[in-house]
């Protein structure tokens, strides 16, 4: 085989030109920790290096999304636990107001700090975040949840927001929600059930008419209320001999019970007490009102007025006094069972966030096995291209020196 000249330099530059190549290769393998330098290093390889840091970098989503629903519902947890306090505040002053031997003064001034827990609850209420959007208003975060217009006729508490509820994506099968509705919470707890007096024949003398077991008149109202038929919640107690009273349902005509009876004495019947006198033939009608809904807020305005009104008689406020503490119960109950639903989703979050850092863990540890260099491996093969490339450029001048000519 005849070896010319140009064939000599040709390979060796190429030799040169190879060493020089996979000694920068390994150069930028030791620089930047990274084996797979190009996709044509290792196709399949990097194919799953794709895959691989795609799942990785939605984890990494998945953490930010987690981190901020857990604040969200961290600042809802911090603003009930607030309400909750000063509306238990609120409710051991509404007791201590139906104390007998308090002066009209005494009642005022438990009636200014009624106010301002009722400001206070108002204000955490309306409570923002930190993007200054309010956490109970729904979807309408922009705009304030509830509004106080003490002119305004009927409520003077209302709600500006909607029903909704925020869900964050926290995992790939597996949405949490991040906020709740302030309607739900706050503007949706049971006003306390009662009866009225609808009508009475004009030989009754009715001197009180109250409720003297709610529980009792609370199952009963549950168990009997007709929302559809009005006449089927009217009932008449009637004197049918000197010492029985039947009471029967209006819209039935079922009779319903036979109390014993003796005048000017209290007549008791599923938790309802009414003092009456009368005679053989006479009744009084009464009507289990519907079910009502009123704002937290609300219940202690009404407590307010009551406190600070001249003109109230000690009747209507006891039955004001009735009236808040069925309602903050009511109220405190709703805001306790949010509690308990914002506790599961801390859990659920915290248990999702650990479940995330695990996943990111083994996925990371399968990326790095297929992309990430062995320094001392690639040291070595560094090592042996630079003594390669050093015999490369020593060898050539030799060679390319050899001719015919030398021997003759």
């Amino acid at each position: 085989m005849r070896v010319t000249t140009n064939l000599i330099y040709n390979q060796n530059l190429r030799s040169i030109n190879n060493n020089q190549g996979n000694l920068v290769d390994m150069q930028q393998q030791l620089a930047s920790g990274k084996k797979l330098l190009r996709p044509s290093d290792d196709p399949a390889g990097a194919a799953q290096v794709i895959r691989l840091t795609e799942q990785l970098d939605k984890i990494t989503q998945y953490q930010r999304n987690n981190d901020l629903t857990t604040n969200a519902l961290e600042l809802q947890e911090t603003a009930l636990r607030g309400i909750n306090d000063v509306v238990n505040r609120a409710r051991v002053l509404t007791i201590q107001s139906g104390n007998g031997i308090l002066a009209s003064e005494d009642r005022s001034a438990i009636g200014a700090e009624i106010e301002q827990i009722r400001n206070q609850v108002l204000d955490l209420m309306n409570t923002r975040n930190a993007s200054g959007e309010y956490i109970f208003s729904g979807y309408q975060s922009t705009s304030q949840a509830f509004e106080f217009n003490p002119s305004a006729s009927g409520n003077k508490v209302a709600f500006l927001g909607d029903d909704g509820e925020n869900q964050v994506q926290i995992s790939d099968n597996l949405k949490i929600q991040s906020s709740s509705s302030g309607k739900s919470i706050f503007q949706e707890a049971f006003a306390r059930l009662n009866f009225n007096i609808t009508s009475q024949t004009p030989g009754i003398s009715l001197e009180t008419s109250k409720i003297a077991e709610q529980g009792t008149f609370d199952e009963f109202h549950k168990q009997n209320f007709d929302p559809i038929n009005p006449a089927n919640n009217q009932y008449r107690f009637e004197i049918i001999a000197g010492d029985q009273v039947s009471i029967t349902n209006i819209g039935t005509g079922a009779l319903v019970s036979t109390q014993g009876f003796e005048s000017g004495s209290p007549v008791g019947f599923a938790g309802m007490q009414l003092n009456f006198e009368g005679s053989l033939g006479d009744n009084i009608e009464i009507n289990l009102n519907r079910p009502e809904k009123k704002n937290l807020a609300e219940t202690l305005n009404d407590m307010f007025i009551a406190l600070t009104s001249d003109t109230i008689s000690e009747a209507d406020f006891m039955s004001a006094i009735d009236n808040t503490l069925v309602g903050l119960d009511n109220g405190l109950e709703k805001m306790a069972r949010e509690n308990s639903s914002i506790g599961a989703r801390l859990n659920i979050a915290q248990a999702i966030k650990e479940s995330n850092l695990d996943n990111e863990i083994t996925l990371q540890s399968a990326r790095s096995s297929i992309e990430d260099v062995d320094y001392a491996k690639a040291s070595t093969e560094f090592a042996r291209q630079e003594t390669a490339l050093q015999a490369a450029f020593q060898s050539f001048p030799r060679v390319s020196n050899l001719s015919l000519f030398n021997y003759l």
